[in-house]
């Protein structure tokens, strides 16, 4: 697929930064996973209007939903009710952040500890009975699955970490990252976002939905649970009602790198998993405007976590020192003894060192945007003056031959517009 040609002020990824071609046509979508009435509920919704060229893609995806749909009955029946009995082993540990702000790096990092348990990339692809089918299916299907991921080349696999709000979209619960499924209509859900206006059956839902699949996450491997979804970041309040005990950390970045990050993200996500040809209509002011309402919601309503279970970090000094940092995440949420994972977070890290960074092109124009619509952020944790300058590159200290840094997205200043 040829991408769209940018827009005037478009965060533009160099050629070779989109791994999108090793996608292949008869690889799984996001949404394989879905039961038939969640994944009609999606087509319904936007009136069927799926490209063309897509429609073999939603063709198999209802082929699927099908033993879906009867695999999460019978998981039903034979454990739904030691499920519902399963308590959580410890207060989960929500890693929280906008999009690109080095979540994922954060989470990595946490899950080397052989106390933590994660989500995996088969469980949120497949919620409805993963307990029934993982074991069996996923090691005999890792070719399903590039090897890196389309937005980052971070690696890919069923047994891999991934965000809990993508097996909240196949368990058929409203999520603004439906808008992926099709791009080309209004945003999805963003009341979801922060869950803020939804009726009371509603944010039970997806109250209950979310507890479930915890529940059957634990009932598995009965650890602390360690999640990484950005939109948790602005639903400290409804996530502090169902765990009151819940650790957080909180990570931000330098907004000027995140931005064309984001948008890239979008993009390549858009391209493999969307039953419409994109067009990326909208998508730079849906980046502006869903950060603010984050990190607004964040502001007011961080002061309702206990002091001691929040910490906060600028992702910049993590990759400065992410040892001495994840030490400190463990001292300050009281994660237990850190000896048994620093060797594993000094292999894990040496392991990123040939990591290949992707670069950026931000215009003068999108900059001063940014420079204006997330003022408040930019002032709140100082990424004005020095930290973003007229001219902005790749930190020196992230590059990729820097002993124990991982990656960095790399960004520079374009004058062509």
């Amino acid at each position: 697929m040829t991408p769209e040609p940018p827009a005037p002020g478009t965060a533009v990824p160099p050629p070779g930064a989109d791994n999108t071609t090793a996608f292949r046509w008869w690889m799984p979508r996001l949404w394989v996973g879905q039961d038939l009435v969640g994944l009609v509920r999606l087509f319904t919704r936007n009136g069927f209007r799926i490209t063309p060229a897509q429609i073999p893609v939603a063709a198999a995806d209802l082929l699927y939903s099908v033993p879906h749909t009867g695999l999460k009955w019978l998981q039903q029946l034979l454990l739904g009710r030691q499920i519902a009995r399963t308590k959580m082993a410890a207060p989960p540990l929500f890693v929280l952040g906008h999009w690109r702000c080095g979540t994922t790096l954060l989470h990595e990092l946490l899950i080397l500890d052989q106390r933590h348990t994660f989500p995996t990339t088969w469980q949120c692809v497949a919620p409805n009975a993963f307990l029934l089918t993982e074991p069996l299916m996923a090691p005999r299907l890792k070719w399903l699955l590039p090897e890196r991921r389309v937005m980052d080349n971070m690696l890919m696999g069923w047994d891999r970490p991934q965000e809990d709000e993508f097996a909240l979209c196949n368990l058929g619960i409203p999520s603004p990252y439906l808008s992926v499924a099709f791009p080309n209509e209004p945003p999805a859900y963003p009341e979801y976002l922060n869950l803020e206006g939804l009726a009371p059956k509603a944010l039970a839902r997806w109250k209950q939905a979310l507890l479930r699949f915890m529940q059957q996450i634990t009932w598995r491997t009965p650890k602390r649970i360690v999640l990484k979804s950005p939109p948790h970041t602005a639903r400290i309040k409804v996530l502090l009602e169902l765990f009151p005990d819940a650790r957080f950390v909180y990570l931000v970045r330098n907004p000027y790198k995140v931005f064309p990050s984001t948008v890239h993200l979008w993009q390549s996500l858009e391209r493999v998993h969307a039953f419409q040809k994109p067009k990326f209509a909208g998508l730079e002011e849906y980046v502006l405007e869903t950060f603010e309402r984050m990190h607004r919601t964040y502001e007011e309503t961080k002061h309702l976590i206990p002091p001691e279970n929040l910490i906060e970090l600028r992702y910049e000094e993590l990759v400065k020192d992410p040892i001495g940092h994840l030490e400190a995440i463990y001292d300050k949420l009281q994660l237990g003894s850190f000896e048994n994972v620093r060797a594993a977070a000094g292999e894990y890290l040496a392991s990123q060192q040939n990591y290949q960074t992707n670069r950026y092109e931000l215009s003068p124009e999108m900059r001063e945007t940014i420079s204006r619509r997330w003022r408040h952020y930019i002032e709140r944790h100082g990424y004005q003056s020095k930290d973003s300058g007229a001219a902005l590159v790749a930190d020196k200290s992230a590059a990729p031959d820097a002993p124990d840094q991982p990656p960095q997205d790399e960004i520079i200043v374009s004058h062509r517009w």
